[in-house]
C-alpha cells in the first residue's frame, strides 16, 4: 500500500447544514458534485460529507455508535496566531470550542473544535515538523 491518504469521509446527520459549515463557516472550496455527497478540495486529502446512515450502510455496519470516535483531524498552521485565527473562524461559523489553544507538551500550540456532527478537529501550530504543505 502506497503511504498516503487521499479521503477523509464524515458521516453527517445533516448534509446541507455541514456543507454550510464546512463551505461558508470554514471557507473550504466545494467541489461540483451529485447533491448525495459534498466533496471539498485541500492542500492535502479531500474531504467528503456523506449522510451517516448511508456511510455506515455501505460499510456495512451500524449507524447508531455515538460518543467519542476515537480520533480527531488535524490542521496544521503556520504559526500560534493562526491557530487563535482559525479557532475564532470555526467558532463564528457555528463550531463548539472543545479544547481554547494553549502550549503543548511537545512544544507546540494547539485547540480543539468540534463540528456540527461533534467531530474533533486539533488546529495546530508544531515548530519542529512543517506539516503545511
Amino acid at each position: 500500500m502506497d503511504p498516503r491518504i487521499s479521503m477523509l469521509t464524515l458521516g453527517v446527520t445533516d448534509l446541507e447544514a455541514s456543507t454550510q459549515f464546512y463551505r461558508d463557516g470554514l471557507g473550504l472550496p466545494e467541489y461540483e458534485s451529485d447533491g448525495d455527497v459534498t466533496f471539498f478540495k485541500t492542500a492535502g486529502a479531500w474531504l467528503a460529507l456523506y449522510p451517516r446512515t448511508a456511510l455506515a450502510e455501505d460499510a456495512s455496519v451500524c449507524a447508531d455508535g455515538d460518543g467519542f470516535r476515537g480520533m480527531s483531524i488535524a490542521h496544521n498552521v503556520e504559526s500560534k496566531r493562526d491557530v487563535d485565527t482559525v479557532l475564532e473562524d470555526a467558532s463564528d461559523a457555528g463550531a463548539t470550542i472543545r479544547k481554547p489553544a494553549r502550549e503543548t507538551d511537545w512544544g507546540g500550540y494547539s485547540g480543539y473544535f468540534a463540528d456540527p456532527d461533534d467531530f474533533l478537529w486539533e488546529v495546530a501550530w508544531n515548530p519542529d515538523m512543517d506539516l503545511t504543505g
